[in-house]
C-alpha cells in the first residue's frame, strides 16, 4: 500500500476498544470509521478501489521474537511554537511519526497550533492570516488556539465565531514581546467576554513573586534556575485562577503543571463547582531535577522540572484522576537560544521539544506504574479532544469518528538517536534514552501517512474549526 493512499479496512488481533483489547476490523468509508466488526464477521474482500491494512504480529530482525502490534485511535496534543523553530511545515513529520495523526504523535493525532506562535492569534485578522499561511502545510489535522493579551477582549468573540479552539494567556512574561502577559484586571475583562460562550481559557500558571528576582549562585547549575522558579509561583497563580473560574463559570484549563503542591487548591475549586481542568507534560513525568547535569540547558523549561518526590506525586495524581491529561508542551527553539556554549540556565530559552516522543515517553514510565493501554487513549487523546471541543469527531475509536489510527508496538524498545529525530532542531534532553513503544504506521482520516520510518510526501492534514 502506497503512502497517501486510502485504506478501506484495518484488521488487528489487538484493537483497543473502550477498556478492552480484542480482535476487530475497522471498516473505513469517506475518511470516517464506518463499522467495527469482529474478525469473524469481516468478509474476505473490502470492495473495489479500496485497500486493506493488516496490523499482524511481526518478527523482529535480530531477536526473532514475535511482537504484538496494537491498533489505537488517533492521539491529540496541545502545543505552540514559532514556525522558524518548528520547521517549514505546520505540524509536520515529528507529529506524524509520534502519533498516526495530529500534532504530536506517531499515529493519528490532532495537534493544535496558535497562541504565542507567529503571528500571535490575538486578533481575528491574525487568525485568518495564520490559517492562510498554514494552508497546504499541515501533515496532521490542526486546530488553532487564540491568545488573550492586555486590551484584546473585544477580539475574543469574533475569534470564537471564526473557529478557534480556545484561548491561552500568560500570567508572567511569555518570553516573546508580541505576546505580553495579562494582569488580573485584564482577566476580568476577558472572562466577561467569554462568559456563556462555552469556550475555554488556558493559563500559563506562574506569577512573579519576590524570590524570582534572586538568581544568586552558579548559572551553570540547574539548582540555581530551579530556585528562581519556586512552587509558590504556581500556587499563587492557581489561587487567582480558581477564584476567577468560580466567579465567572468560564471553562479554565491549567497548562503544563509542574508542581504537585497546587493540586489541593485545584481539587477544592472543582468540588466547589469550578469548571477547571489541568494537564501535566511528558518532561515533568519523565525527567527530574536531581539528574540534570551542569550546563545541560536542553533540560530548561518553564515552569521548571522539579525533584523526584514531586514527580511521583504527579504520577499519583494522574492515577487518581486529579490531573486530566498529558501533553507535550512542545516548545522548540534554535540551538543558539539554548546557550549551549556557556551552559547558562538563567539566560537559555525555556522549552523542550518532545512532540515526536510523547507516546513512548508516557508508556515507558506509565506501564511500570500499572497504567493500561486504555489510559493512554484517555490521557493522551480523549481528554485533549474534550478540552478542544473536538470530541464529536476525534479522540475515540467508534463509528462516525474520523478514521485516525495508530499501529503501535507497545513492547518494542528503541534508542533516541539524533538521526531519527524529525524536529527541525535536534536538541533534546532525551538523546540516548531507551524508550518502550514503537509506532509502526499512522492513518489520518483513512489515509496512510506514515509507515516504518517513511512519510507521505504530501501534507494531508486539514484545519479543524470549532463550532460552539
Amino acid at each position: 500500500m502506497e503512502l497517501g493512499s486510502s485504506v478501506g479496512a484495518v484488521r488487528s488481533k489487538r484493537v483497543l476498544l473502550g477498556d478492552q483489547v480484542r480482535p476487530a476490523v475497522i471498516v473505513i468509508k469517506d475518511g470516517k470509521i464506518h463499522q467495527i466488526l469482529s474478525d469473524s464477521d469481516f468478509p474476505g474482500g473490502v470492495g473495489r478501489g479500496r485497500q486493506r491494512g493488516d496490523a499482524r504480529h511481526r518478527r523482529l530482525p535480530r531477536s526473532r521474537e514475535r511482537t504484538r502490534p496494537s491498533l489505537l485511535g488517533g492521539l491529540l496534543d496541545r502545543h505552540q511554537g514559532r514556525c522558524s523553530w518548528r520547521g517549514d511545515n505546520y505540524c509536520g513529520h515529528a507529529a506524524v511519526s509520534l502519533f498516526p495523526k495530529g500534532e504530536k504523535k506517531v499515529g493519528p493525532c490532532e495537534a493544535t497550533c496558535g497562541g504565542n506562535s507567529l503571528p500571535p492569534t490575538t486578533t481575528v485578522g491574525n487568525f485568518h492570516e495564520k490559517r492562510l499561511e498554514a494552508a497546504g502545510k499541515c501533515f496532521v489535522d490542526t486546530a488553532f488556539w487564540g491568545g488573550v493579551i492586555p486590551g484584546n477582549q473585544l477580539e475574543l468573540r469574533p475569534m470564537i465565531q471564526a473557529g478557534v479552539a480556545g484561548f491561552k494567556c500568560f500570567l508572567i512574561h511569555s518570553g516573546v514581546e508580541e505576546f505580553p502577559h495579562v494582569t488580573e484586571r485584564d482577566l476580568h475583562a476577558a472572562m466577561a467576554q467569554l462568559q456563556g460562550t462555552g469556550s475555554v481559557l488556558l493559563f500559563h500558571a506562574e506569577v512573579d513573586v519576590q524570590q524570582t528576582t534572586q538568581e544568586d549562585g552558579d548559572p551553570r547549575q540547574y539548582s540555581t534556575f530551579l530556585q528562581s522558579r519556586p512552587d509558590v509561583m504556581e500556587m499563587e497563580a492557581i489561587r487567582t485562577i480558581t477564584a476567577l473560574c468560580l466567579q465567572y463559570q468560564v471553562r479554565c484549563h491549567i497548562v503544563h503543571l509542574s508542581s504537585a503542591k497546587p493540586l489541593e487548591l485545584i481539587q477544592e475549586a472543582r468540588q466547589a463547582g469550578a469548571p477547571l481542568t489541568v494537564e501535566t507534560t511528558h518532561h515533568y513525568l519523565s525527567l527530574c531535577a536531581e539528574n540534570i547535569p551542569a550546563g545541560a540547558t536542553q533540560f530548561k523549561c518553564c515552569p521548571p522540572i522539579r525533584g523526584s518526590v514531586n514527580q511521583e506525586q504527579l504520577w499519583s495524581a494522574l492515577k487518581a484522576g486529579q490531573i486530566d491529561m498529558v501533553v507535550s508542551d512542545h516548545s522548540p527553539c534554535t540551538p543558539d537560544l539554548k546557550k549551549l556554549v556557556t551552559g547558562d540556565f538563567t539566560e537559555a530559552w525555556g522549552g523542550i521539544s518532545s512532540l515526536q516522543f510523547g507516546l513512548p515517553l508516557f508508556w515507558s514510565s506509565a506501564s511500570k506504574r500499572g497504567f493500561q493501554l486504555s489510559d493512554v487513549t484517555r490521557l493522551l487523546s480523549l481528554q485533549t479532544a474534550r478540552l478542544s471541543r473536538l470530541d464529536d469527531r476525534k479522540g475515540s475509536l467508534a463509528p462516525g469518528y474520523d478514521a485516525d489510527l495508530v499501529v503501535w508496538d507497545p513492547e518494542k524498545e528503541f534508542e533516541i538517536k539524533e538521526a531519527s529525530i524529525h524536529h527541525k532542531n535536534k536538541l533534546t534532553p532525551y538523546l540516548g534514552l531507551t524508550l518502550r513503544g514503537v509506532v509502526c504506521a499512522t492513518i489520518v482520516r483513512g489515509q496512510l501517512v506514515y509507515r516504518e520510518g517513511s512519510f507521505c510526501p504530501e501534507p494531508l492534514g486539514t484545519h479543524l474549526l470549532i463550532q460552539l
